[in-house]
């Protein structure tokens, strides 16, 4: 089984033309990949829900490709306006509140942290279920 990190979505310093062929490798990949047990889609928590993010989400479930939905830094708060401090759990709040407007019932969502680790073991665990599905899928 392979771990496969998709380049240019959200976040790409790259020429635009790049970007959009990333775009288009990244939907065939998706769509063409018979042996794809699962999507683990990044969302990060200190920002409001994304556009980018939520069609991603649309069109895989559209596209009846299982995803999870992965929660990054949940430990940190950016600073908002008038100074502020964003909380995660409002994003992930919001975020939930405006996917279940288009999926009846929400994919599997972990919240992660890279400083505190949480959510390392919540994420092995799922790869390992993975894995595990993929094992008995090649009998």
């Amino acid at each position: 089984w392979y771990l496969v990190d998709l380049p240019g979505y959200g976040f790409a310093n790259a020429p635009e033309k790049a970007r959009k062929m990333w775009a288009l490798f990244t939907r065939e990949y998706l769509l063409e990949r018979e042996n794809l047990l699962s999507v683990m889609l990044l969302i990060d928590s200190t920002i409001p829900p994304q556009k980018l993010d939520l069609e991603c989400l649309d069109f895989l479930g559209e596209n009846d490709i299982p995803v999870t939905i992965v929660f990054t830094k949940v430990d940190k708060r950016r600073k908002a306006k008038a100074g502020k401090r964003a909380k995660p759990e409002e994003n992930v709040e919001n975020f939930c509140r405006e996917v279940s407007e288009f999926w009846e019932e929400m994919p599997p969502m972990i919240f992660t942290s890279a400083k505190t680790g949480d959510g390392k073991q919540s994420m092995l665990n799922h790869v390992a279920t993975l894995r595990q599905f993929f094992k008995e899928g090649q009998r």
